[in-house]
């Protein structure tokens, strides 16, 4: 965790109110968040399996015993908040939020234990217009702090929760012979969860993945009709981005559509913006089905690649 002075904070303060001012004129509210959750909150969102939950996470024990969690990250404490207060069902919404959000990882230049992201949610809106309006968005997030040509677009197509199951499931049946082979972080995934094992930049698990058997293959067709909509709406906007099939994410709460923008100048941390679907996360935290999604972007990094380009 570190401090941030005088030209640094200026620099931040500049970068916030130019992201604030996209979002808010596209007609996005913010709201403000706590930075204390229950700790089921990510446990039940993020997913028991995943490496927020099992290694990074914050956890504290309050005066009466309740299991509290310094926040991860923002879009679970988002829709519980949207849930409580009734500002979900049957009705759209456009929200966004900013803050710090906490993760025990290894420190290294862009990534650090505490981190700062600026996140825009959607709720209600089920076709492949409110990706794309998404995408669109963060294009012109770019665009106002002239980083566009810096930042690379990749999506992907996860499918139906059933669809992933499917897919777990053959991917299981594909990596267990090779364990052994595999790195040491993939071979604790592999019964946690493998689809993780995608993201290894491990060069000899990746040769590894070659022959793994292929997301797209195991889709539900209702989603590939919708990606491909909006792969084709993209095109015609001219709109450039590369389909990464190994993009899965790293919670466990997205379906169908999930997009980064990353960049090959930051190193190992290139990722700045993700995000994509969640439709069945409003159910599972006590809410009625509602279609969601939304993307989150990492200040610490946008900050970094903005002030180099500026060098």
């Amino acid at each position: 965790m570190r401090d941030i002075f005088a030209d640094d904070a200026r620099h931040w303060q500049w970068i916030l109110d130019r992201i604030r001012s996209v979002l808010v004129s596209n007609t996005y509210e913010e709201i403000r968040l706590p930075l204390l959750e229950y700790k089921e909150l990510f446990s039940r969102s993020v997913g028991e399996a995943t490496d927020i939950v099992e290694k990074e996470m914050y956890n504290l024990t309050d005066r009466d015993g309740g299991e509290i969690t310094l926040r991860p990250e923002g879009t679970a404490g988002c829709v519980r908040a949207l849930i409580e207060n009734g500002l979900i069902y049957n009705q759209t919404q456009r929200v966004f939020y900013a803050g710090e959000m906490f993760r025990y990882e290894r420190p290294q230049k862009g990534r650090y234990r505490q981190f700062s992201q600026i996140g825009a949610e959607t709720f209600g809106m089920a076709g492949p217009e409110i990706d794309l309006e998404l995408i669109t968005l963060v294009t012109d997030i770019w665009d106002s702090l002239l980083l566009t040509d810096a930042l690379s677009l990749e999506i992907n197509n996860l499918g139906s929760p059933e669809s992933r199951a499917s897919y777990r499931n053959a991917l299981l049946k594909y990596l267990k012979p090779l364990s052994e082979k595999l790195d040491v972080d993939s071979q604790n995934r592999i019964e946690t969860n493998p689809l993780r094992i995608l993201d290894s930049k491990d060069l000899e698990t990746q040769k590894l993945l070659e022959k793994a058997p292929v997301l797209a293959d195991f889709v539900d067709s209702g989603s590939t009709s919708r990606f491909a909509e909006l792969c084709r709406v993209l095109t015609d906007l001219g709109v450039e981005y590369k389909i990464n099939p190994r993009l899965v994410r790293g919670l466990d709460y997205y379906t169908d559509t999930v997009f980064e923008w990353t960049t090959d100048q930051l190193g190992a941390q290139g990722t700045l913006c993700g995000g994509g679907r969640y439709d069945g996360l409003v159910e599972l935290l006590g809410g009625q089905p509602t279609p969601a999604a939304g993307f989150a972007i990492g200040l610490d990094r946008v900050a970094l690649l903005h002030k180099s380009l500026k060098q």
